[in-house]
């Protein structure tokens, strides 16, 4: 006998997220390894650029950050070779020193104590999107963990090594999950590293599914409030949780080398 017709969807969503809850799980991984992780994972997504990019985690100390050493690429990355790093971009822990960009991780950390990681790339069709300075446009399901999400900084400041552009992009990105960067490139601002991994994934996703509907046509506005549903019903911890180690067991099938 089929009891759940007469639920109303409310009623439905709470179900399933109360199941998810008690049933899904995610193998524990220390924040070396889920930065270590994230770097592969995004590598393989397309989101490599040789030495352009950064991926940073704070720390316990909030005056301090995992990220990569200068030099390394992201297939490169391992659990024991990422850097603790202070504010003023001084190594505190490993050998090498941080990409210089990292400063305007600085000022985002510093702006919103919300932020657990952070994420700055270069992949193929946002790159594409922001030379047109075309604002990232949700318009599908898969990707409204963007909706109303994602701001635009229409101005390109420049290379972002100085506290300029530490202000400039922390102000743009407001209180939003990511930003994308005219002439630039893409940030994520992360409340978890899975959470960061899976959107910067998901934008690049966003981007080139854009750029094929321009070709095709003109892309279509969803109603609001059903691309704020969709956004609150798939970006969950414990969705990201688990779609962030999917990702990570795929990637480890080619990067053995990446944990210890």
């Amino acid at each position: 006998m089929n009891t759940t017709r007469s639920l109303s969807k409310s009623e439905l969503v709470t179900r399933s997220l109360s199941q998810m809850e008690r049933e899904l799980h995610a193998e524990p991984l220390t924040l070396r390894q889920k930065l270590a992780l994230t770097c592969r994972v995004l590598f393989d997504g397309g989101h490599d650029s040789g030495l352009a990019g950064q991926i940073t985690a704070r720390m316990n100390n909030q005056d301090q950050f995992l990220t990569q050493p200068f030099g390394t690429g992201f297939d490169e990355i391992t659990e024991e070779n990422l850097l603790v790093v202070d504010h003023d971009l001084r190594t505190v822990d490993g050998s090498g020193m941080p990409n210089p960009a990292n400063r305007f991780h600085t000022w985002i950390y510093d702006a919103r104590p919300d932020v657990n990681c952070i994420i700055h790339t270069h992949p193929s069709h946002v790159s594409a999107l922001s030379m047109l300075e075309v604002p990232l446009t949700i318009s599908h399901m898969d990707t409204c963990p963007l909706y109303d999400d994602c701001a635009f900084l229409a101005d390109w400041p420049g290379v972002p090594v100085g506290n300029e552009e530490g202000e400039i992009i922390s102000r743009a990105l407001g209180k939003k999950r990511a930003i994308l960067l005219s002439h630039h490139g893409m940030l994520v601002a992360g409340t978890t590293v899975e959470e960061a991994c899976v959107v910067a994934l998901l934008m690049e996703r966003a981007a080139r599914m854009q750029l094929l509907a321009m070709a095709a046509g003109t892309v279509k506005e969803i109603p609001a409030a059903l691309g704020r549903e969709a956004h609150d019903w798939i970006l969950t911890p414990k969705r990201s949780s688990v779609t962030f180690a999917y990702f990570a067991r795929r990637a480890l099938r080619t990067h053995i080398d990446c944990l210890s």
